[in-house]
């Protein structure tokens, strides 16, 4: 039995925006999951942007994540024990401890990447470049105008409330 499309008229612009970006981000995560990461979760992306090009404290990633420093480290805990993630002394200090992804965090950040670029290949054979194009470059204005463009440029987006 085929299904209906979707009525556009029926979702305001931010609500069809939002569950567009959740249905891909599940197909990235079953990407991930088939690529030997399925206990990774969209949540842990929230940290993982943090750790790509620094080695945060606790502190500093708490901060950057608008959470407490108590937050941050059961996320890093839980990401220390699934081997994404490690704290390492300071070079400078060895009393501070600094967050860094693991060789399998790096496994997966680019796990992550081959998987959203599959994603956006098959989106673009299924409607085409143009098309495709001009949805991003919109969601793109959208995302600006609405104010969450500066934060996604400074890698600091952070989860919803």
């Amino acid at each position: 039995m085929q299904q209906q499309p979707l009525d556009p008229r029926d979702l305001d612009t931010g609500t069809l925006a939002l569950f567009a970006g959740l249905a891909a981000a599940s197909t990235v995560q079953d990407g991930l999951a088939a690529a030997g990461f399925p206990d990774l979760r969209m949540s842990h992306g929230y940290v993982f942007q943090h750790l790509l090009h620094a080695r945060p404290t606790i502190g500093e990633l708490a901060e950057k994540l608008d959470m407490t420093q108590q937050g941050a480290s059961k996320a890093v805990a839980e990401l220390e024990r699934l081997g994404y993630a490690e704290r390492l002394p300071d070079p400078q200090d060895a009393r501070v401890r600094r967050v860094t992804l693991t060789p399998r965090g790096r496994e997966a950040v680019a796990a992550a990447r081959r998987a959203r670029v599959a994603l956006e290949e098959r989106l673009r054979q299924r409607f085409g470049a143009p098309a495709l194009d001009a949805a991003r470059a919109l969601l793109a204005d959208l995302l600006d105008d609405l104010g969450g463009a500066a934060a996604v440029r400074r890698r600091e987006v952070r989860p919803p409330r």
